[in-house]
C-alpha cells in the first residue's frame, strides 16, 4: 500500500479517512460502526493507511488565541538566490523558528509564504526584525496581518 494513490482507495477507506479527519479521537469500535465494519478489519485498514503515509499523524487542534497567540501573520518572502542550496538553507532556518507554523514554496514573484503566530504586534515586529528579515539570502519580506478567519478547514475534501 506504500505510495497509495487516492484513486486506489475504496469507499470504505474514504469513509474511514473522512471520519478520522473529522474526529481523530474516535475509538476503533465507533469508527468501525460508522463505516460498516467490525473492529479488527477496521483497525487493519487504518494501520495500512498509516503505513502508506495517507494518514500522517494525529494531533489536537489548538486555539492560538486561548494560548496567548493573539495574531496570525502571513509573510511573503523573496530570496536573493533560488539556487537549490539557498532554498534549502532558508527552509532549514525556518525549521528553527517555532512561530512559523507553515512554510510553502511558491512559483512566481514570491519564493515562500509563511504562516506565523505571535503573542502581539510588538512580539511579531521583534521576530520580523531579529529572526526573519536578517535570515541568510532574504531579499524582502512583505507581511499581512490576519483580521479574521472566514474559513478554517484542515485536511482535504473527501467524498
Amino acid at each position: 500500500m506504500r505510495g497509495l494513490a487516492m484513486a486506489s482507495l475504496d469507499e470504505i477507506d474514504r469513509k474511514l479517512l473522512a471520519e478520522l479527519q473529522a474526529e481523530g479521537r474516535v475509538t476503533n469500535v465507533d469508527l468501525a460502526k460508522r463505516v460498516g465494519l467490525t473492529a479488527p478489519p477496521c483497525l487493519r485498514r487504518v494501520r495500512a493507511l498509516e503505513e502508506a503515509g495517507v494518514i500522517r499523524g494525529y494531533h489536537a487542534d489548538l486555539d492560538p488565541s486561548k494560548l496567548g497567540f493573539a495574531i496570525t501573520v502571513f509573510s511573503m518572502v523573496s530570496l536573493r538566490s533560488q539556487a537549490e542550496e539557498d532554498l534549502r538553507g532558508f527552509e532549514e532556518h525556518i525549521q528553527t523558528l517555532p512561530e512559523v507554523r507553515e512554510c510553502h514554496m511558491l512559483n512566481g514573484e514570491i519564493d515562500f509564504i509563511l504562516k506565523i503566530v505571535s503573542r502581539d504586534l510588538q512580539s511579531f515586529q521583534e521576530f520580523l526584525t531579529s529572526k526573519l528579515t536578517p535570515a541568510p539570502n532574504v531579499a524582502s519580506v512583505k507581511t499581512s496581518l490576519t483580521i479574521r478567519t472566514a474559513k478554517y478547514e484542515p485536511g482535504v475534501p473527501l467524498d
